[in-house]
Order: C-alpha cells, then structure tokens, then sequence
C-alpha cells in the first residue's frame, strides 16, 4: 500500500486533515497518508503538478488554474470534496479604522490608493474580496492595488507597513486584531453566506489507479470534517492546530477563530457543488483571470460522483446568499 502524500497550510481550514492525521484515522480506515506543511500555496501548486505531492487542501480557484494549465504546468486533478465554508476575513490596518466606520471602503479609496494582500492571484480570497469592493462601488482593478502574500505572513507585513490591508483565512485576521494591528472589516461570510472555501484536490491519477483509497480518503475527511464541527471539541482542536508543526500558535487565540458564529470556518458543508466551480469561473473570468469560454472546461474537475460513492450525500437545497454590502 503506496503512501498518499497531502499538502496543507497553516490554516484553522486545514482542521480535518490535521485531526485525521493526529487520530490515526486515515489508517484505522485502511489508507497511508502523510502530511507536508507547506510555506506557500505556491508551493502546494507546483508540488502537485511534478508528483510530489498527490492531494492537497487546495484553494478552489487555484485547483481550477492548475488543470487549465493557466500557471505552470497543465495538471489533470480532481476535486472530490469541499473541507470547509466560510472562515476569511478582509482585515485592514488599524489607523484606518476612524475612516472605514464613517465612510466605509470607498470613502477610504477616494483619499488614498490601497495596497491590500490576498493569498494567491487564483484564490477564493481574491475573487471575494474583488466582489466585495466592486458591491461597495471601488474598482478593483484601477483603485487599488492588489498583491499576493503567503497567509502566515500577512500580519508581519502589516506590522511593517508593506501593505494596509489583506484578505486570508482564519486566524490571522484574529492575530491581527488581537494584536491591534488591524481590525476586520468585513468576514466572508457577509459577502457569499456560507461560500466554499477550501476543498480537497487530488491528482487525477490517483483516483484512476487507487480508487479504494480516494474513497477511504473521503470517509475519513466526512469523519474528521464532523468531528471538528463539534464546540465542545474546539479546545481540544485549538491545541492541536497551535502547536509548533502546524500553526504555531497559543491555543487560546486560535479558539475564537475556530467559531462559525465569529466567522470562522464551517466544517460540515463538504459536498462538492459544480454550481459552485462555476461561480468561481464566471468570477475568474469577470476580473480577465482566465480566458472566456473556460467556464464549463474549468468547473469539470469538481467530481460529486467520488463523493457519493463515499457515502456523502447531495445537499437537499442551496442557501447561496450574496450580501449586499456597503462598507
């Protein structure tokens, strides 16, 4: 039996993985799999498309780019599962804040030209922060400017003034506040309710030749996924996730970003929507990302077959509620 080699960043998201692995679930359902913490998604990309890793928690629209070979190396992958919702935050830098309460983001814009951070040009946290300035009447594209930063490096950078906002997942928009070097302006959740946000991503090839072990894969994220939706095991997950291979971080700032009601990440929502890739590709395509056209060819990796054949199951109905912010 090969091992399975998953990548992941220091991210609350990465939870189900993480837990898996620390539970030795992986192995109590009859699969070797081992866990490479990565700097950057960057790296996770790249790693994925020469073999050296064969999964990964994945950005949705960073998978999609992959396998149309829009950076790097064209990689057949798969898409079998989302591991989480919600759970980002756009934070900026705390002397903004007078600003932003009285005349919100454009009122900000229409004085001084931004630099705000995202995690990856092909991200979930580029294209919903592009959402949400574009809802609150900023252009994207001529009003600020947009650069890429990995998420563990977000709040060192804005300590050092190199950027005056950022976009990334929990908990460093935490960090950031409970540090006072920013404040969170608005959670992801109140521009998409309940938006995918990291998903797992397998090479192709190992669905092809180990199809068992895609399945044992899934039935232990399902598991894990539930486990780590469970508050009375937030405290327990909070150390884990702190220590010094994975987020090196106190338990006890970690917790609160572990909160779906805060804006933390939602565990359970785990069934790959199709509808979903496509919102990422019209997205995608909206801000000149990816060429038009591409929609159809860039969502076909997104396999809910996989997932049922895990024994997952089809959400019954879609709660897809794009908020209309002002701020």
């Amino acid at each position: 039996m090969s091992i399975i080699r998953l990548g992941l960043l220091r991210l609350c998201d990465a939870a189900p993985v993480i837990l898996a692995d620390h539970e030795e679930m992986f192995a109590s359902n009859g699969v070797r799999v081992t866990l490479s913490v990565e700097p950057s998604w960057a790296n996770i990309a790249d790693k994925l498309s020469y073999g050296f890793l064969e999964g990964a928690v994945m950005l949705p629209p960073l998978a999609m780019a992959c396998a149309a070979g829009l950076r790097g190396r064209k990689t057949d992958l798969v898409v079998p599962m989302s591991l989480s919702a919600n759970g980002n935050a756009v934070t900026l830098a705390a002397d903004l804040q007078p600003a932003f309460l009285t005349g919100g983001i454009a009122g900000i814009v229409a004085r001084r030209r931004l630099r705000l951070a995202v995690v990856h040009g092909f991200s979930t946290h580029d294209l919903l922060l592009r959402y949400w300035l574009a809802a609150c009447g900023v252009d994207p594209v001529s009003q600020v400017e947009i650069t890429v930063l990995p998420p563990a490096e977000m709040v060192s950078s804005l300590a050092a003034n190199a950027i005056d906002g950022f976009c990334a997942g929990a908990p460093w928009g935490q960090v950031a506040s409970h540090s006072r070097l920013g404040f969170i302006a608005v959670h992801s959740r109140d521009i998409w309710h309940d938006h995918p946000e990291k998903c797992l991503t397998l090479r192709a090839d190992l669905a092809e030749r180990d199809p068992a072990g895609v399945t044992a894969i899934l039935k232990t994220l399902r598991r894990a996924g539930a486990l780590c939706a469970a508050a009375d095991k937030r405290s327990a997950l909070a150390a884990l996730l702190g220590q010094a291979e994975y987020l090196d971080l106190p338990g006890e700032l970690i917790e609160p970003a572990l909160d779906p009601a805060a804006g933390g990440p939602l565990f359970t929502a785990q069934y790959p929507d199709i509808e979903h890739a496509k919102w990422f590709a019209a997205q995608m395509t909206r801000w000149h990302h990816v060429p038009p056209g591409s929609l159809d060819q860039m969502a076909s990796l997104y396999r809910p077959d996989l997932f049922i054949a895990a024994g997952g199951v089809a959400p019954e109905g879609r709660d897809e509620v794009f908020c209309d912010v002002r701020a």
